[in-house]
């Protein structure tokens, strides 16, 4: 099904009108769900159910993995992956509650702020795996079940170093205002990708809009996804990028390729990409199933292992010489003012990079 793009104005009217008499019948917080376990009639009633819909803004490679490895793990029981860029699920999920279609089961967003608003509208359905009561600190999770956080990683600067010497490169987000990196640096749309757009409000917050206002004078080329810069670079088609996920970086690294991550001396922004059951799921089990597995230690371990991603499931160990985040300088966001913001981040950006 096709949909036109719409604006996050426009989805934001569509949400506030759903979710008003929602707002005003009820309090805003609910008891949090007790923690459930994964039971054999929980298995029994998914598997009834065959199939689930997992709209998911991780790469698809990503996605798709998990997806398989959950269908391995569940004989019976197919996922469909609905992969877009994060602000583009947001849109595709308004138009589809507004309209009343039930087709999304269980959804991830690289932009928290999301959740804020899929929660105001009563569209989540809470539930606590029991490895996320044990497991996971209070701050990832949402206080009434409603959400809690898949994976995560940092918007990171990155270079090439075959273009780039070590010495040279930039340490700073200051360091790439310099001359020198002029028409060499790759950057991702706050538009498309909501990793993106926790990062431009992180950084307009710590520097202000002049800092981005000096970054357009740098011909900076402009992609979409916020996985598209590490591939620029590595491509040689730029030397430098001033976003990008760090996990591409380091895997790409890792493998002898010629990349090198840095965290800048600022703080590097913390992507969280929280994961939520939506009320009215056509399959509701398979997406409580899904979710346990999703959040479990073994899966958590795999994305960390295979994809280079941040979890923070108290069981799961780092991977190899990934630095760990407690070492980091963490630039984090804040949800609530991204949603507010969002519409006029995006206006903005895209008035100061012509894109």
């Amino acid at each position: 099904m096709q949909f036109r793009q719409w604006s996050r104005r426009e989805v934001l009217k569509l949400s506030a009108a759903s979710a008003a008499g929602v707002l005003f019948a009820e309090p805003l917080r609910a008891a949090a769900p007790p923690a459930s376990a994964v039971t054999p009639a929980l298995i029994e009633a998914a598997k009834k159910e065959g199939k689930l819909s997992f709209y998911s803004a991780l790469e698809l490679n990503v996605a798709e993995r998990i997806a398989r490895t959950f269908e391995a793990k569940y004989p019976g029981i197919a996922v469909r992956v609905e992969r877009s860029g994060a602000e583009r699920i947001f849109q595709r999920i308004a138009q589809e509650q507004g309209s009343g279609i039930k087709a999304v089961d269980i959804a991830n967003s690289t932009d928290p702020a999301h959740y804020l608003d899929w929660k105001k509208n009563d569209w989540l359905e809470p539930y606590l795996p029991e490895e996320v009561a044990k497991n996971f600190p209070a701050d990832q999770v949402d206080p009434d079940g409603t959400w809690a956080t898949s994976c995560g990683w940092l918007e990171a600067i990155a270079y090439n170093t075959d273009l780039v010497k070590r010495e040279d490169a930039p340490k700073s987000y200051a360091d790439l205002l310099d001359p020198k990196w002029q028409g060499k640096i790759v950057k991702a749309h706050p538009g498309y990708s909501g990793a993106i757009m926790t990062a431009t409000f992180v950084l307009s917050r710590e520097f202000g809009w002049q800092y981005f206002e000096k970054l357009a004078r740098q011909k900076v080329l402009q992609v979409q996804s916020a996985a598209d810069p590490p591939k620029k670079i590595l491509l040689g088609e730029r030397a430098v990028m001033a976003d990008g996920n760090d996990y591409n970086i380091v895997l790409a690294r890792d493998q002898g390729k010629p990349v090198e991550v840095v965290y800048a001396s600022e703080g590097s922004p913390l992507i969280i990409v929280p994961s939520g059951i939506f009320k009215n799921a056509p399959s509701p089990n398979a997406a409580r199933l899904f979710q346990s597995f999703f959040l479990g230690a073994e899966t958590q371990q795999m994305l960390v292992d295979t994809f280079a991603h941040r979890s923070f499931h108290a069981q799961v160990k780092e991977k190899g010489a990934h630095i760990p985040l407690a070492q980091l300088k963490l630039l984090k966001s804040d949800p609530a003012a991204v949603l507010e913001q969002g519409e006029a981040i995006k206006a903005r950006y895209t008035k100061l990079f012509g894109v």
